[in-house]
């Protein structure tokens, strides 16, 4: 049975939408909001492990703020397969039982426009992300079989993170 995961709003996306529902694309690529903003990538890859999914998905980033070094509260998951996509949605959409105490609601839906492996290795392979300055635990996570495997050397320089004119990180 496959889920509907929730739109962003009436307008976004139907038809892509509608061809995931319907299983038209083969969707693994998903997006978890309202997670609590001291939350960790290492406490989100225990989570997803505790709830069965260890060795079901294969890229994992969990966006921090440089400054504060916070989360921002959303997370996006490759998962191996549709099958495995659906499975975290019915799993955590509407979660709650967080590590933390928070009142926080998890909210799923499908990632836009990044979908699948290779096109989330490729988005983040030359970002500032992967700069040398860039602590490892600010940076998207890829595994195989449940184990962490290294990314893939960028293709080209990569650039410190900035916002604006200012540089991060230094």
């Amino acid at each position: 049975e496959k889920i509907p995961f929730q739109k962003e709003s009436p307008q976004a996306r139907p038809k892509k939408q509608q061809d995931a529902q319907r299983g038209a694309t083969p969707f693994t690529t998903v997006m978890l909001r309202n997670l609590p903003n001291n939350y960790t990538r290492d406490m989100l890859v225990a989570l997803l492990n505790s709830k069965g999914f260890l060795g079901a998905f294969d890229f994992l980033y969990l966006p921090m703020d440089f400054r504060t070094h916070a989360a921002m509260g959303y997370a996006f998951i490759n998962m191996v397969t549709a099958e495995d996509a659906q499975r975290l949605h019915r799993t955590f959409d509407g979660f709650v039982q967080w590590a933390v105490p928070s009142s926080k609601r998890c909210c799923v839906s499908w990632s836009d426009p990044y979908q699948g492996f290779d096109s989330n290795m490729q988005r983040y392979r030359n970002s500032p992300l992967m700069h040398d300055s860039v602590p490892d635990h600010f940076r998207p996570i890829l595994f195989k079989d449940g184990l962490c495997i290294p990314f893939p050397l960028p293709t080209k320089k990569t650039k410190p993170p900035r916002q604006g004119t200012e540089r991060m990180l230094v």
